[in-house]
């Protein structure tokens, strides 16, 4: 079946994206520039096509594929396997149903990096496997212990499985409810530790190096493949995804910047400035669970807010977008669950206390005598240490200690009022996160630059023709 007509006539014909297609991926897929595209997908009427420098294939939307020379690229597509390219179809076809979507989508490799445009030693945004799981753990009410399953399920699961457990509705959306947890009735909490990678995170639970995330884990279980983020595997369209349950082909959050053929304009919803309105580029008729479920609900620290009776982004707004709410809480070095070595680090600094003002609202919340019905508590901080230093490094593993730090003190006013057993929680990410190579290095915009092809590259890697 057809994809959608993206109009691209006001800007090119066919003819013309055509052939700029062609003398772009003629330079994205050369032997020269392998160590840092590991592929390249576009849409056309068949399907969504996907090419390295060994092969070129057509996936449909039902997950068909054609091979059109070569090897299929993204033949592995275990959701277990690091090396594989989980849902890929599915993923891809999301993307690309949205008019913001790119004429090309480029996929670094794994080692590239890129410090100069904004890169980092610890990485997501792929595609692939490792980049895309985040860890998803299920504890509480309505989970029965079963420690580490060989299982995997999608980010847009998640969306669907915390309406259906808060007593929402689902069935328009892209997700399907986890068959791992039965609804109670009870209270539910979601917990996003942005950019926590699956594997250092189950690794370091179940050795007790992260108790409060044990603590979850004796009591429900964990998926060994995660939770898969759909494509691309960056923050906003995660969260978006995690807290609608559609792809961003429905939701239209595509990447952290994109570039708005219709408006002829660059948007960036994801960066420290934006993040309050972010939620103007829904598109209409979207909902978030916020809105689905019939209780209260409550947002921390996230800006996919829609609905919620009450959000931390909301709160700014009121304020102007002026940032008040962090700028009344104590230094980081005064906070007792920062990991202090680390606070040379300027991003580390701002995400403890970005977290410290996470714990102070939940810990608000979960003392008043109704605590929300359905609550959503986003971390900061894991993310950015990964960014710091990859996965597996000493100051990754201090953000995931701080993060568990805080955990735990919110699950033990749980315990002392008496509501872990009824309380359904549900703890994951939006990506996972992969280790650079700083030396593997190189810029495939040069490339195209110097083959005179007109474009521009938002957020490194959605490229759109003919316009700059």
């Amino acid at each position: 079946m057809p994809l959608p007509s993206r109009a691209y006539d006001a800007f090119l014909s066919s003819g013309e994206l055509r052939d700029l297609r062609a003398r772009a991926l003629a330079v994205l897929l050369r032997d020269d520039l392998a160590h840092i595209v590991e592929l390249v997908a576009w849409r056309e009427d068949d399907g969504v096509h996907v090419a390295d420098s060994t092969g070129h294939s057509v996936l449909t939307a039902t997950g068909a594929t054609t091979v059109v020379h070569g090897l299929d690229p993204v033949a592995d597509q275990d959701p277990l396997s690091d090396t594989s390219y989980p849902f890929a179809a599915a993923r891809l076809h999301s993307l690309f149903a949205d008019p913001r979507a790119p004429d090309l989508a480029v996929v670094h490799t794994g080692a590239h990096h890129w410090p100069e445009r904004g890169g980092h030693l610890g990485e997501h945004g792929s595609l692939g496997a490792v980049q895309s799981r985040a860890p998803l753990l299920l504890s509480g009410a309505g989970v029965t212990a079963r420690g580490v399953l060989d299982r995997a399920v999608r980010t847009v699961d998640i969306g669907a499985t915390l309406s259906c457990l808060a007593g929402g509705g689902y069935d328009d959306m892209d997700g399907t409810p986890i068959d791992l947890v039965a609804r109670t009735g009870g209270r539910v909490v979601g917990l996003l530790w942005d950019g926590a990678q699956c594997a250092d995170l189950l690794q370091l639970a179940t050795t007790g190096q992260l108790p409060h995330v044990a603590r979850l884990l004796d009591r429900g279980l964990a998926l060994r493949g995660g939770a898969i983020a759909e494509f691309p595997s960056v923050t906003l369209v995660n969260h978006t995804c995690a807290l609608t349950g559609v792809g961003p082909g429905r939701h239209g959050i595509v990447n952290n910047a994109f570039y708005d053929r219709a408006l002829d304009e660059q948007v960036v919803p994801n960066s420290n400035a934006t993040w309050h309105r972010s939620m103007d580029y829904l598109r209409e008729g979207v909902s978030t669970v916020f809105q689905r479920v019939p209780g209260s609900t409550a947002c921390v620290n996230d800006p996919v807010d829609v609905g919620a009776d009450y959000s931390t982004f909301q709160l700014i707004r009121d304020n102007d977008g002026t940032g008040s709410l962090l700028a009344s809480l104590p230094s980081p070095s005064e906070d007792p669950h920062t990991s202090q070595q680390f606070l040379d680090n300027a991003d580390y600094a701002w995400g403890s206390q970005v977290d410290a003002a996470g714990l102070v609202q939940m810990l608000d919340l979960w003392r008043a005598d109704d605590p929300p019905s359905l609550t959503w508590w986003n971390t900061t901080l894991t993310d950015t240490a990964h960014h710091a230093g990859g996965p597996g490094s000493d100051i990754a593993r201090a953000g995931l200690r701080d993060a568990d730090a805080r955990l735990g003190v919110w699950l033990d006013l749980l315990a002392d009022r008496g509501l872990l057993d009824s309380t359904t929680v549900l703890l994951t990410a939006d990506h996972g996160m992969e280790a650079a190579d700083p030396a593997c290095t190189g810029d495939w915009d040069v490339a195209l630059t110097e083959a005179g092809i007109p474009f521009r590259d938002e957020a490194y890697g959605f490229l759109y023709l003919g316009v700059s």
